[in-house]
């Protein structure tokens, strides 16, 4: 029984030693415990309630109102308006495809719209919205927001949409906004999260583009209250971004318009500038095109006709094509030639209508010859013969010179896009682009405008400019930013030829316009104070073979369009006082004094008076007819407007 009774009292003590043990390990993680809670609850309390709101708070981006544009006086030529979108977010929506079908059955969604869905959806977040369409109309809405039950996961959301209300007025000038492409993140954009917000919008040509950065602003922010699963379930703050800036441009709209409607069916562009400060008053191409078709979203069909179109109306022919310019690049070579003291205003060449260089014959456009030639008027009566003497015994290397003080074979700095350099060759240029030397044929094909000489629209109307003012005006697009002008207007240099030459160029130009000889007689202006100075241009897209010269030169009429001659004019006005310097090319036009002065008249006089010019300016013989294209094109103007007003 004692033996019992010690081996429970050993066993008791063995009990209390090990309670004893294991209590004090309890008691020792407790308080591990709690004073790990009390660090948690206490000293870092602040440091996990931030991370607890990041995680519970979701911080996202409002996209920016985009800056406006408008015309000189104001008038809107860029704009945005309400719009409506409809989302489809993949978790809600469950069957993408059905409810895609379902939603096809009340709105119009194309089976291009409808990819493109189904493509973003796969590579977005689940609960991200994803746009279907946009620019909805309120009959479309309330059709979606009567069927709401049977469309899980679509929703209304409302936004900014770009519209352009001149139409196709401006689509060369201020281009249009797109979707962002991978192309447009590539630029040096990736790490603008303003760019990841879906179908957020940017500039793709024009303006548009190259004002990119000062349109666009910045975001705005928004926080929103969401779940573990990232579903937003209220919206707690929101900071509006910064709206982008407004642009102001130098093109006159009423101006715009009417040289749009007056170019009409054309292939052709004219360019209008202010002579004293180089501002830009319109700039126009034809055929144009609905820059609002891309904001939407243009259909394959309407890409494909304005690609295939012969006439290019995708091009922005005032500073993205080139030209050979024919005659008008006369002046060039004439003052040169009286620059380097080679001739005399009273130094004549006699003209039989065609000149032997090198063992081969240089023709002059008149078969038979005009006879003795002076400077003033082989530019009067446009004589190439005259020309062909007066570049041999200049050389290209003046010639070039002299282009590049007038404008040409330089890169103007205008916020369009696909700007050409042009071209005005030198024997170094034709070295290194052609490998081969430069022969005395290519000096006499560029004296009269041909050979490997170009030139767009914009840079002969910069000569034209600059011949008028004498001064190195540059052609200028953009007025002001958010009200602020960005360029000096003020102390433009004198051009560097001297005045006497330039005044012995712009009398001949004058007898061109005025003389009866002169090749532009048929587009005088009749009145004093209007009469205005040009010079015409023909330039040939073909080879002219001698058995054709023996037997008739083939009409351009009676030839393929794309086998016609260019038809071009420069112009300033008024003659005295020069406001406006004026130049315009219609493609394949044959004659420029047919086909381009025509037009370059009515524009010119349609800027110098704000408005239709009255009669009387018109010669006698030409006011019927004038009178007859002023109704038609003031009804076709009356029309469109009428159009935009309905369809913007």
């Amino acid at each position: 029984m004692a033996d019992r009774i010690q081996l429970n009292q050993k066993s008791y003590a063995k009990l209390s030693r090990r309670g004893l043990i294991l209590g004090g390990l309890q008691a020792a993680f407790i308080a591990g415990l709690a004073f790990r809670m009390r660090k948690l609850q206490v000293e870092e309390a602040s440091e996990y309630r931030l991370l607890a709101d990041e995680n519970r708070i979701n911080i996202r981006l409002i996209a920016p109102s985009r800056g406006e544009v408008y015309d000189r006086n104001g008038k809107i030529i860029a704009r945005n308006e309400q719009s409506f979108r409809i989302t489809i977010v993949k978790e809600d929506a469950g069957n993408i495809e059905q409810t895609l079908y379902s939603l096809s059955n009340l709105i119009k969604i194309s089976q291009r719209e409808a990819t493109r869905v189904i493509e973003e959806i796969e590579r977005s977040a689940p609960f991200l919205p994803v746009t279907v369409r946009d620019q909805l109309s309120f009959e479309e809405i309330a059709r979606i927001a009567a069927n709401t039950p049977n469309l899980p996961g679509v929703s209304v959301e409302q936004g900014l949409s770009r519209v352009y209300p001149s139409l196709e007025s401006y689509a060369h000038v201020i281009g249009y906004v797109g979707p962002v492409s991978d192309s447009d993140l590539k630029r040096g954009n990736e790490n603008n999260p303003l760019l990841k917000i879906p179908r957020f919008q940017v500039g793709k040509v024009g303006i548009e583009k190259h004002y990119e950065d000062v349109l666009r602003g910045s975001a705005g922010i928004m926080k929103v209250e969401v779940n573990a699963l990232g579903r937003v379930m209220r919206n707690l703050d929101r900071k509006e971004g910064k709206p982008g800036n407004n642009i102001q441009l130098t093109v006159d709209n009423e101006l715009q318009s009417y040289i749009q409607a007056r170019l009409g069916s054309e292939s052709a562009s004219a360019v209008v500038m202010n002579c004293k400060n180089g501002e830009i008053l319109a700039i126009a191409s034809s055929p144009s095109y609905d820059p609002n078709k891309f904001v939407k979203g243009i259909s394959y069909s309407d890409f494909n006709e304005l690609r295939d179109n012969k006439f290019r109306p995708l091009a922005s022919k005032t500073v993205q094509d080139a030209y050979p310019p024919g005659s008008t690049f006369k002046i060039v070579t004439a003052l040169a030639a009286l620059e380097a003291k080679i001739i005399s205003p009273k130094d004549s060449f006699s003209c039989d209508g065609k000149i032997e260089v090198s063992n081969r014959f240089f023709h002059c456009w008149k078969k038979g010859g005009h006879g003795e030639m002076s400077l003033s008027k082989s530019l009067s009566e446009s004589c190439d013969v005259y020309f062909y003497e007066l570049a041999l015994k200049t050389g290209i290397e003046r010639i070039n010179k002299m282009a590049t003080k007038l404008g040409l074979g330089i890169k103007h700095d205008v916020p369009m896009s696909a700007i050409t350099k042009g071209l005005v060759p030198s024997k170094d240029w034709k070295l290194k682009n052609r490998e081969q030397e430069w022969l005395v044929g290519d000096t006499v094909n560029a004296s009269i405008g041909q050979g490997y000489v170009l030139s767009s629209p914009l840079q002969l109307a910069v000569m034209a400019a600059r011949l008028a003012s004498g001064r190195n005006v540059k052609p200028i697009l953009t007025k002001s930013i958010n009200g602020q002008n960005i360029h000096n207007l003020k102390n433009i240099e004198d051009l560097d030829i001297d005045k006497s030459y330039l005044k012995i160029v712009r009398k001949a130009l004058f007898q061109a316009s005025n003389d009866r000889r002169g090749t532009a007689y048929g587009s005088r202006v009749i009145q004093d104070a209007y009469r205005m100075a040009g010079k015409t241009g023909t330039s040939q897209v073909r080879n002219i073979t001698d058995a054709e010269r023996e037997n008739g030169v083939t009409k351009n009429e009676d030839l393929p369009w794309k086998r016609r001659d260019h038809g071009l004019f420069i112009n300033f006005a008024p003659y005295d006082k020069p406001e406006i310097a004026v130049a315009v090319v219609v493609e394949h036009g044959g004659a420029g004094s047919k086909s381009a002065a025509p037009i370059a008249r009515d524009i010119t006089l349609q800027a110098l008076f704000k408005g239709k010019p009255p009669l009387e300016v018109y010669p006698a013989k030409d006011r019927t007819a004038v009178l007859e294209r002023q109704k038609k094109l003031g009804e076709v103007l009356k029309e469109l407007e009428m159009f935009r007003k309905n369809k913007v």
